[in-house]
């Protein structure tokens, strides 16, 4: 009643097509979206550093260095100066975005069972919620 099909599938024909570009695992794409989250923590830090300097965020930032560079197959991240700003953001906008960039840090690295980057990023936001809460108690309430 019906007839045969007598071409090869489309999807056939494109599963069988050698692939002409790299594909990434899972665990090598979470290394990189880490790694990134990491570095925007750092650079973040290195910005309250500049305003604020501190014997915490000096450790902080160093060790935030040592994750990148582990992710990134030793590659050192790069830095920004210590240079005074020329327009200072508000620390309160500094810590709150830090909080933001170390939860999206948190949860990739826990995604990827990483567990000293989890615990680097669980860290870093205890740190600025603390800060957010001395700088203005009634800001960390309305979150």
């Amino acid at each position: 009643m019906y007839e045969p099909i007598r071409t090869k599938s489309v999807h056939s024909t494109m599963a069988d097509a050698p692939t002409d570009f790299p594909h990434r695992s899972r665990e090598e794409e979470l290394d990189i979206q880490l790694a990134g989250h990491l570095a925007a923590l750092l650079a973040v830090t290195d910005e309250l550093r500049a305003l604020a300097p501190s014997a915490d965020l000096d450790t902080a930032a160093e060790r935030l260095a040592a994750q990148v560079a582990r992710l990134r197959g030793g590659g050192a991240p790069v830095r920004a100066p210590l240079a005074p700003v020329t327009s200072e953001p508000h620390l309160t906008d500094l810590h709150r975005r830090a909080h933001a960039v170390a939860g999206r840090a948190l949860l990739v690295a826990a995604s990827r069972a990483d567990t000293a980057a989890a615990i680097l990023a669980a860290e870093r936001m205890d740190a600025h919620s603390a800060a957010l809460a001395v700088a203005d108690p009634r800001e960390l309430a309305a979150h």
